[in-house]
């Protein structure tokens, strides 16, 4: 079977001075690590929901020039046996190209190509 799995990501951005530059730095610096090999695995900025306004916000927390940036990161796999077996594949493809980056799997959904 073939599954589509997402997982996120904590970036670490130093030296920086705004939220978006954290965005920009955090989705280049990743992008580098996937290119050429894993070029496939489509980065995105997690997102959250403020509790008091009900917005959506992107997963940036900035303090002291330091930016923690929360990304979404997915890829398909083929040929997977269980949707388990699927998230592991993913995991170890993408946590070689981000060591030391912390990474969860969220979902996996099969998927039909």
């Amino acid at each position: 079977m073939d599954y589509n799995v997402t997982m996120e990501a904590a970036w670490l951005v130093r030296d920086i001075k705004s939220v978006d530059d954290a965005i920009g730095v955090a989705i280049s610096e990743a992008g580098k690590r996937f290119h050429p090999k894993l070029s496939f695995v489509e980065i995105e900025i997690g997102t959250f929901t403020c509790s008091r306004c009900n917005e959506e916000m992107a997963a940036v927390m900035l303090v002291a020039g330091t930016a923690l940036v929360g990304m979404v990161l997915s890829m398909k796999v083929f040929d997977a046996e269980t949707e388990e077996h699927a998230s592991r594949i993913a995991k170890s493809m993408i946590g070689r190209a981000l060591k030391g980056v912390p990474l969860r799997v969220i979902e996996v959904v099969e998927w039909n190509g």
